[in-house]
């Protein structure tokens, strides 16, 4: 039996089901960490998505791109390009990337890598693979939450993806989840491990860290040391999570973060950047 692939409008991942009826409910919305849909579970196909989701794209950082989907689809994502010498790697995925978007990235080279830090950013990245045949990276521990497309390297806790460009286990939001730390820039795509609030004009004015966001439910202290003893070894001065670009969140204001939720009970509300610095 043919199997199709549905996007859930709810969080936007992607699954492959039987091509006579939609999915009956979506594993990442079913976990604890994502909050259910208020009207019960919708799902479009990829034809659906098609038409009705433009993919735009724009440079945060010198060979740093960012594509991401208007209007706003499932946790409206964003899927970053890092271009490199030696072979473009993606971390994270938009939550479609049109035709024209998957032109302009052969005509940057294609993808040699794709990788991503957990499921809540992995958009559509079936469709890199589809495209470019890129090497597939991921946690070993990332792995059942991939059903709509294939892991070619499961890896463990520290893995170089390229020169200068590491991935670190740091768990926590999720089994598995990884950071990636980009000496070139200076950079840390950070997953979620950290919510950046930003103000109007695009400059963060808190930061919070969370188990489950929807839920508030915060992160145990072995959680938050593991977070720690991670980020103190990066010196990052820029963060992209799987949504946005928050220029000036640094690793001093990352491990001050930490320091206040270890000192007592731990919480999921922001914490303003002033009394981070």
């Amino acid at each position: 039996m043919p199997l199709s692939r549905y996007a859930c409008c709810n969080c936007g991942s992607w699954q492959p089901w039987f091509s006579h009826e939609r999915p009956p409910h979506c594993p990442i919305c079913m976990d604890v960490r994502n909050a259910l849909p208020e009207n019960g579970w919708e799902f479009h196909s990829a034809a659906q998505v098609s038409e009705s989701l433009e993919t735009s794209w724009y440079e945060a950082l010198p060979g740093v791109l960012g594509f991401h989907c208007t209007p706003r689809f499932g946790l409206g994502g964003t899927g970053w390009l890092l271009r490199r010498p030696e072979g473009n790697v993606a971390f994270e995925g938009a939550p479609w990337y049109s035709r024209r978007a998957l032109e302009h990235l052969a005509s940057l080279g294609g993808l040699q890598v794709l990788s991503a830090s957990h499921p809540h950013g992995f958009g559509a990245l079936w469709q890199l693979q589809e495209r470019f045949d890129p090497l597939l990276v991921l946690h070993r521990d990332a792995v059942p939450y991939t059903k709509a497309f294939q892991v070619r390297w499961p890896v463990d806790d520290e893995h170089e993806l390229a020169p200068g460009l590491t991935l670190h286990c740091v768990g926590g939001h999720y089994e598995g989840q990884c950071v990636l730390y980009d000496a070139r820039t200076r950079s840390l795509f950070c997953g979620d491990v950290l919510k950046v609030e930003l103000d109007a004009r695009g400059r963060p004015v808190a930061l919070s860290s969370h188990k489950g966001f929807h839920a508030a439910i915060p992160l145990s202290h072995g959680e938050l040391r593991r977070y720690r003893s991670v980020l103190e070894r990066l010196p990052f001065e820029n963060v992209f999570t799987p949504f946005e670009f928050a220029r000036g969140v640094t690793r001093a204001h990352a491990l001050a973060l930490f320091d206040r939720l270890l000192a007592g009970m731990p919480h999921t509300r922001p914490i303003p950047m002033e009394e981070l610095s």
